[in-house]
């Protein structure tokens, strides 16, 4: 297939994994607390169908956002959220989850998907503009990266703890793919193509890295640095 030849297409496809497997951890945890207090053969039924259930909660959520992203402003908006979420992911110190293991399948079922649904905000926006439109890529990145975090979410979180640079890295990607739409939003892509050449837009005027992903993904990780340096000083201090 052409689509599957195109380095663009993995390019887009590394993203969306990556995404998921930085975003994701807290759901993981999530699933893995609420199906805790069932018997081992409920607890990995549970896993199964509320991961099946959350790829699938996903995959709407992300559709149904692809769509709201065509509109003007919205990627004005969407831009400014990436780039808030990348400065949290790096700022904030994450806390234990606040969920009760469920003692039968169907409660626990209900419990991972009430919080997905909740929590996943930041990982659909980051998913559809790493998508950017392309609904088969989005079903084959959600589709293998899901099904990684659930799986594999005890080895993923040792590696986050072990590896912190992959932390940096998916927060340096929402602030570059927060740049890509801020200046495709429909409503301000004309005016760019009528004033700014296309060539001044991206790295050694070639190529596809682009000016403003780049700006902006250091700014996420500059800011998003200082205000965890900030954060942990009363704590050095106490």
């Amino acid at each position: 297939m052409e689509l599957l030849s195109s380095p663009a297409f993995w390019a887009a496809l590394g993203n969306i994994i990556l995404i998921n497997i930085v975003l994701s951890g807290d759901n993981a945890v999530v699933i893995a607390l609420a199906a805790k207090s069932l018997p081992p053969k409920q607890k990995k039924m549970a896993v199964l169908y509320g991961s099946a259930a959350a790829i699938i909660l996903r995959i709407v959520l992300t559709i149904f956002a692809l769509q709201l992203l065509t509109l003007p402003y919205l990627k004005l908006i969407g831009a400014v959220a990436l780039f808030y979420i990348g400065v949290q992911l790096l700022a904030e110190e994450e806390g234990e989850e606040n969920i009760e293991g469920k003692s039968n399948l169907w409660g626990a079922i209900k419990t991972i998907l009430i919080a997905d649904l909740v929590m996943s905000l930041d990982n659909v926006l980051g998913v559809a503009a790493a998508a950017d439109g392309n609904i088969v890529l989005l079903i084959i990145g959600l589709a293998i990266s899901v099904p990684l975090i659930v799986f594999g979410s005890t080895l993923v979180l040792k590696l986050m703890e072990k590896f912190p640079i992959i932390v940096t890295l998916g927060a340096a990607l929402l602030g570059y793919l927060a740049g890509e739409m801020l200046f495709s939003d429909t409503a301000v892509a004309p005016w760019i193509e009528a004033n700014i050449p296309h060539h001044e837009l991206s790295l050694f005027g070639a190529g596809h890295l682009s000016i403003p992903g780049l700006a902006l993904a250091v700014g996420v990780v500059i800011v998003g640095t200082y205000l965890a340096k900030r954060h942990s000083k009363p704590a050095t201090a106490a």
